[in-house]
């Protein structure tokens, strides 16, 4: 997906916490990206946790009340047991997508990184949208640059050969995010 500029200027973007994962293409697939810090035991709760507490937000009283909902809480409960042990006993090993803070668009995504990459190196990003929708792409970095947070550098870079289908999903779940914002500032009158 080759996009003018005027064209990526036209996207929404949002602010979000996502599980996401990413890796420079020439690194191996199968070992976390050098720079990142070991898994801990709140990094696997946290991913385990959240796609199930997204689907419970969003599904309200609906699943709540539903028979399937405890199976889901033991796999969940299970998973976490096993990762936990792995990590454990070798966290640097463990490539797991993170909880991380992303600004994302139909054409593109931002994140810090804990190293800097280059403009123009290539990345495979799995980016996991709530409640469990799997997203994976390639990308390619526009820029990065120190954070200004002081930790990391700051990445932005645009979505390669997105499916259709993922940039309908990406979309969609901004549109999502947009509307609970909306709802939430109408309730608390802000």
């Amino acid at each position: 997906m080759n996009l003018s500029t005027d064209e990526q200027r036209e996207w929404i973007r949002i602010d979000d916490h996502l599980l996401l994962e990413y890796r420079l293409l020439s690194d191996a697939a199968d070992v976390p990206p050098p720079g990142l810090p070991p898994v801990t035991q709140e990094m696997v709760a946290s991913a385990v946790g959240k796609p199930t507490a997204d689907l419970l937000a969003r599904s309200g009283d609906m699943l709540a009340g539903s028979p399937i909902l405890p199976w889901i809480m033991k796999v969940d409960w299970l998973l976490e047991v096993m990762l936990k042990a792995m990590a454990a006993q070798h966290p640097e090993c463990i490539a797991l997508a993170r909880m991380t803070d992303v600004t994302i668009s139909g054409g593109g995504i931002s994140f810090v990184s804990p190293r800097q990459l280059a403009a123009g190196d290539r990345l495979a990003l799995k980016i996991i949208l709530p409640p469990f929708t799997p997203v994976q792409t390639m990308a390619q970095v526009i820029r990065s640059t120190a954070s200004d947070h002081g930790e990391g550098f700051a990445v932005a870079a645009k979505f390669l050969d997105l499916a259709v289908d993922d940039q309908d999903h990406i979309i969609r779940h901004i549109i999502q995010v947009q509307a609970e914002r909306l709802r939430a500032r109408r309730h608390t009158g802000g």
